[in-house]
């Protein structure tokens, strides 16, 4: 077996033949799994630094390479190619040690769709649809208030019509009556009209409050000027409304004031970078990130950081005081810092000024985030106590042989023998981890009939033939016999993983944990009844939600919006009353007709459709349906 030394002069030897260009390196562990991606302006010298013996050498650095193995390298033209690259393969393969922001579906936008007559919603997902996307903003409350806000301000639609397309299909709702909506769904506002209102929207989303009350009081000034005193009305309550909105908002520059600032903090436990966005010399947001012990925060990492968040940003401020200095560390001739503002400038269209604050309003503000990035520091790392103790009462309490890193829980939801659905949260480390989230179909989602056990086997017996991250410790939402199911599974695939199942009592709530022959109070203990608690109402609700979604799309290609009357509203009453098709094709025309909304009339069209000379069809609508 090769020595440390032997893997360290091997690495030396097999660097020192790197070219001096830039490029990507990608260091990989004894299971050639990718563990840290780097990009250098000369690989040889940045390469060979990691295996020499070395004083300055962090912590969090040593640790990284003690588990190289082996490394791979990319050349390439440039830095900037370099960095774009290095940001692509740290998307790819999520290396144990890089710092990188969460997968896009993590941070929500607010999308503005464009054409004659726009919309807003908030997603979690930006895609290339020729849609504005604002943000991404720190939080789902944030987007949705500023949205509402948006709408409430302006005028513009919050309800789910699309325009023109529903223009004069509906009378005008309460919001209108209110004075909140200007109702295009009557087809007495112009396409021009409601466009402009959007106009400002963009300038309001943007943080510009200065540029959206000064087009808004020209047109008022215009309308009136014209007459037209029920416009200038319009644009004077909007005015009022942004100015009211804006007095509640931190005051940190002048009107003008245009900038991000970023902070950081560092130290043994953990790293945080803290990014304040001021926009019309107003705090509009501000965004923690924090990178646990084992990831390298060093100033190469934080360069390529930062630029994957302005990556995803449809707005780039027009100054960034930085708290930091990127070139530490940097090998000569590299200056990240440079290569940043390139980035920035390229990607904004125009010149962005990075700025250093030695004194004044501007050092205060950076001392001021570098301070939030502290906080939030020590925060993490008094939460990652508190779960680590949680953990460790688990296991003692479990008599489990090590103190679960990775905690996989599942549920089982359905309506009767159709939908099935089987439901895996995850929690690392006593946080819940929604990117590893996974949901199964048991069956294709239907069975002759309801069976929790055989639907629970299936999904992990399908999770473990995945062996890859297998988890240490395996909760069920259920009693004894779900475990004594899962344990015979586990037999037959000569798999040993602790699996316990979560009791619930006659109100449905936590109560105990259970093998397959005793239960184990966890009452005593409130820290882990309360960590046992959450995770067995987010697997519920994971599931839940995953077999809704699925009747919902089994509801808008059901056989029964073939059938002439019943559209999709009626077939979603029916499937509700009845909570299947067997079902409905079982009941009489009376207990169809019962149903609120259906008419007899409806009831003799649908027994027909599925009893008579339609039967044919309806079985082969539904084929396709399950398919």
């Amino acid at each position: 077996m090769e020595s440390n030394q032997e893997r360290l002069e091997r690495l030396r030897l097999k660097a020192s033949t790197l070219p001096f260009s830039p490029g990507i390196y990608i260091m990989k562990d004894a299971k050639s799994a990718v563990i840290y991606i780097g990009k250098s302006k000369v690989l040889r010298s940045r390469v060979s630094q990691y295996f020499a013996e070395r004083a300055d050498e962090s912590p969090k650095t040593r640790r990284m390479i003690a588990n190289v193995s082996d490394f791979e390298y990319i050349l390439v033209d440039s830095e900037m190619e370099a960095l774009t690259l290095e940001n692509s393969l740290i998307k790819l393969h999520k290396p144990r040690y890089n710092i990188r922001l969460k997968d896009d579906k993590s941070y929500p936008y607010i999308r503005v769709t464009q054409g004659d007559y726009p919309s807003m919603t908030v997603t979690r997902r930006r895609q290339d649809d020729g849609a504005i996307y604002y943000g991404p903003y720190s939080g789902i409350n944030i987007a949705y208030d500023i949205m509402r806000t948006a709408q409430r301000v302006f005028h513009v639609a919050s309800c789910k019509l699309e325009f023109p397309r529903d223009i004069g299909k509906t009378r005008p709702c309460l919001y209108f009556q209110l004075g909140r909506c200007m109702a295009p769904c009557t087809g007495k506002i112009s396409s021009e009209e409601y466009k402009e209102a959007f106009k400002d929207i963009a300038y309001f989303l943007r943080g510009g409050y200065r540029d959206v009350v000064g087009a808004l009081n020209a047109r008022m000034e215009e309308a009136a000027e014209n007459l037209r005193f029920e416009a200038a009305a319009v644009y004077r309550d909007r005015i009022a409304a942004l100015t009211k909105i804006d007095e509640k908002q931190k005051v940190v520059g002048s009107g003008d004031l245009d900038q991000d600032v970023i902070g950081f903090y560092s130290d043994d436990s953990c790293s945080c970078l803290s990014i304040m966005n001021v926009r019309s010399g107003k705090v509009v947001d501000n965004t923690n990130f924090v990178f646990p012990a084992e990831q390298i925060a060093d100033s190469n990492s934080l360069t390529s950081f930062i630029t994957d968040y302005y990556l995803k940003r449809e707005y780039i401020p027009r100054e960034l005081l930085l708290g930091i200095d990127l070139n530490e560390g940097a090998e000569e001739g590299e200056d990240n810092e440079s290569l940043l503002s390139e980035f920035l400038n390229s990607h904004a269209q125009r010149k962005v000024y990075i700025k250093h604050p030695e004194r004044g309003v501007n050092k205060a503000l950076v001392a001021m985030v570098a301070e939030n990035a502290k906080q939030a520091a020590v925060e993490y790392v008094m939460q990652a106590d508190r779960d680590s103790e949680v953990l460790i009462k688990l296991a003692r309490m479990l008599a489990l042989e090590v103190v679960p890193q990775r905690i996989e829980a599942y549920d089982v939801s359905n309506i009767g023998a159709e939908h099935v659905t089987a439901g895996m949260i995850v929690a690392i480390d006593g946080r819940l981890d929604k990117s590893e989230y996974r949901y199964y179909r048991i069956n294709g989602g239907k069975l002759e009939k309801p069976d929790d056990y055989l639907s629970m086997r299936q999904a992990i017996e399908r999770r473990l033939k995945k062996l890859d991250n297998l988890p240490d410790l395996i909760l069920l939402d259920g009693g004894r016999g779900h475990v004594s199911t899962v344990r015979e599974l586990m037999n037959d695939l000569n798999v040993e993983i602790p699996v316990f199942g979560m009791v619930k009592d006659d109100f449905h709530k936590t109560r105990a944990l259970t093998t397959d022959k005793e239960e184990i109070s966890i009452a005593k203990e409130q820290s882990v009844f309360q960590f046992i608690y959450k995770l067995q109402e987010e697997v519920h609700r994971f599931t839940q939600r995953r077999m809704n979604d699925a009747k919902r799309k089994s509801v808008k290609t059901s056989s029964l919006t073939a059938i002439n009357g019943i559209g999709p509203v009626k077939a979603r009453l029916l499937l509700s009353h009845f909570g299947s098709i067997a079902k409905l094709k079982a009941a009489s025309i009376e207990e169809i007709a019962s149903v609120k909304g259906v008419s007899r009339k409806n009831a003799e069209a649908i027994s027909a459709y599925y009893s008579g000379a339609d039967k044919e069809a309806a079985e082969q609508q539904e084929q396709e349906t399950e398919e």
